[in-house]
């Protein structure tokens, strides 16, 4: 018998670009590093709005970056990440409330698709450009991930169940009481202790904390899903 795992916890919100590469990089590594990963999705709205936060880019000079430190984060992450042409419509205005609902009936329902679900709906929203608010948007990720229209309609009928919409306010609440001030953030539980690192360019400091070795965004034990 070996050492038990760690748990590490990723809070994640789908209109959160950093949250995708913290989450494709942790996919990587979930079977290399001796952790046990517990996806946790999230609500970027409500912990934006409990910490009196804003999105970096409301301010210009943040949002100009933003533009160039994802293309650069694209190459580095092996991820394909693009930004949305009407950032403001998509990001601000439409929000992820369907589609994170939906993930979250999914993590009590068939979590063994929640990984596979959530990178398709990144994938719709911050590579190809397209909606994850409606209904039909949100059944159509779900197949493509690999759900059967009937499992995936079953999922849908659920989201604006009060079972549903208590547990993605208690899952965003718990990042709160962590500190979140923004997504992704990842908790490592460690000797009995939570360790809270916000967004996706900690992972070096995450290995560190797990007693682990870090080799980069894209080890080389494994290939990049997407």
């Amino acid at each position: 018998m070996g050492p038990v795992p760690r748990t590490l916890e990723l809070f994640y919100d789908v209109l959160s670009p950093y949250s995708w590469l913290g989450f494709e990089v942790l996919c990587r590594y979930q079977n290399i590093w001796n952790i046990k990963l517990q996806l946790r999705p999230s609500l970027l709205g409500g912990i934006m709005k409990d910490s009196g936060n804003k999105p970096p880019a409301m301010l210009p000079r943040k949002g100009q970056y933003l533009r160039e430190d994802i293309k650069l984060l694209r190459q580095h992450f092996q991820v394909p990440i693009e930004f949305p042409k009407d950032f403001f419509s998509t990001i601000l205005e439409k929000g992820s409330l369907s589609a994170m609902r939906f993930l979250t009936a999914l993590s009590l329902e068939h979590p063994e698709m929640l990984e596979k679900v959530s990178r398709e709906l990144w994938m719709r929203v911050w590579s190809r450009d397209e909606d994850i608010t409606e209904p039909q948007s949100i059944l159509a990720a779900a197949e493509k991930a690999g759900m059967s229209a009937e499992q995936a309609q079953g999922i849908l009928e659920k989201i604006s169940t009060p079972k549903v919409k208590n547990q993605l306010k208690e899952t965003t609440e718990a990042a709160c009481k962590y500190g979140a001030f923004g997504l992704p953030i990842t908790v490592v539980h460690v000797d009995g202790q939570p360790h809270m690192l916000f967004g996706s360019d900690r992972m070096e400091l995450l290995a560190y904390l797990l007693g682990e070795k870090w080799m980069g965004p894209v080890p080389p034990a494994v290939n990049a899903r997407i």
